[in-house]
């Protein structure tokens, strides 16, 4: 549900897509995000559409937010990537302890813009101390960072004898860590998703979340923060965050394929590729997945909002569900762009952008399609195991 000041919100990011679009290039060869457009973004308060609100963010409905990831990436896909990354952040940090939240955004919300990039593959070592964690090591993958001053980092936890008993999520400031700057990639080549190395650093028990009471839906945040979308599984908030962006890059190629068709004419056969019949399957069967792919990423989100709405209990049909069809969505998204660039013609592999952006649109849907969260035979199991009353162990439910 849209209310007056989110609607707002949207219409405010809506104004800023021609100019997005236009630094699209500019983000490729920067390998990040322009500051301009991270500036203009925050200015319209899209960063704050998932933060609590006793902190000066919206707590909207996710689907708010949800559409406008998906039109900012049709204007730029790398800019639609780091505006779902870093703008879900936020959600997440809503459930941890308060004080955690307190020092991220300030007790009043004097803080409200600021920003946070993640990498949750565990890849650093973790040694549990009075009070807290030690933490070393160097993560990857983290979209976004040069643009924030925290980082959420997951790690495994040991036990005293060394045995792996816990996930968390460890948030630490940018004083404790550094940006190692290794992007350089085929597609999404603008999100400057560097590496993050941190040294024997300590983490308080209060900024060191567990990944246990987060999928049992009773993180220590739901306290402080009682609106509805604290309720919602993290495993459906987070992969829904990665295949948002990645279906609005199929819809910004489908707009721009479109648009090119209406004035391309094939010279081989002296004929405007727009009465070509099977150009126009492939554009209906392209726009029909794209299509399918948003209605069922978006319409499983709606819904989970809606049951915690009314304080509902969320059944794990519908978690299985909404994990099948995210992972889903992106191969649906792949598939149609594929579909389309088959018949864009050889121009659209030239340097560059190519006609319409597609060839951009291809590479960075390929690229995306490369994160953990769209491994198709993992989510796929998780509803089969479902599905068939199996016991469920994944934690990415």
């Amino acid at each position: 549900m849209t209310d007056d000041s989110t609607a707002d919100v949207l219409a405010s990011v809506r104004a800023l897509l021609p100019a997005i679009a236009e630094r699209a290039t500019e983000a490729e060869e920067l390998r990040k995000v322009p500051e301009a457009t991270v500036k203009e973004l925050t200015a319209t308060g899209f960063f704050r559409l998932l933060q609590p609100k006793r902190y000066g963010g919206y707590a909207a409905d996710p689907t708010v937010f949800y559409d406008g990831v998906k039109e900012i990436a049709q204007a730029c896909g790398s800019t639609g990537w780091v505006a779902s990354v870093v703008g879900v952040h936020p959600w997440h940090v809503g459930l941890y302890e308060k004080q955690a939240q307190d020092e991220v955004w300030g007790e009043n919300g004097e803080r409200a813009d600021t920003r946070i990039s993640s990498s949750y593959a565990p890849t650093g070592k973790v040694t549990p101390v009075d009070g807290g964690f030690r933490l070393s090591g160097r993560w990857h993958f983290s979209s976004g960072c040069d643009h924030a001053t925290w980082v959420i980092l997951g790690a495994l936890v040991p036990d005293a004898e060394g045995n792996l008993v816990d996930m968390r999520s460890f948030l630490l400031p940018s004083e404790e860590y550094e940006i190692k700057d290794v992007w350089d990639t085929v597609g999404l080549r603008g999100t400057g998703s560097n590496d993050i190395v941190v040294e024997d650093v300590f983490v308080p028990e209060h900024r060191a979340l567990s990944f246990g009471p987060v999928t049992a839906l009773t993180p220590p945040g739901a306290e402080a923060n009682p609106e509805p979308l604290y309720k919602l599984p993290y495993a459906s908030v987070f992969t829904t965050t990665i295949s948002t962006p990645i279906v609005g890059i199929a819809q910004g190629a489908w707009n721009g394929f479109v648009a090119a068709t209406r004035e391309r004419i094939r010279v081989s056969y002296g004929q405007k590729v727009a009465e070509d019949p099977f150009a126009q399957i492939r554009l209906a069967r392209a726009a029909s997945d794209i299509d399918a792919a948003w209605r069922q990423l978006r319409g499983n989100i709606a819904e989970m909002y809606e049951l915690a709405c009314s304080g509902a209990p969320l059944p794990t049909e519908l978690r299985a569900r909404a994990r099948r069809d995210q992972v889903l969505a992106t191969e649906r998204a792949a598939a149609a762009v594929d579909l389309l660039m088959e018949n864009a013609g050889g121009n659209a592999m030239r340097t560059g952008a190519g006609p319409a952006g597609i060839q951009r649109a291809w590479r960075d849907i390929h690229t995306g399609r490369g994160h953990a969260a769209n491994d198709p035979e993992r989510a796929l199991l998780i509803y089969g195991q479902d599905a068939l009353g199996l016991e469920i162990q994944d934690v990415m439910l």
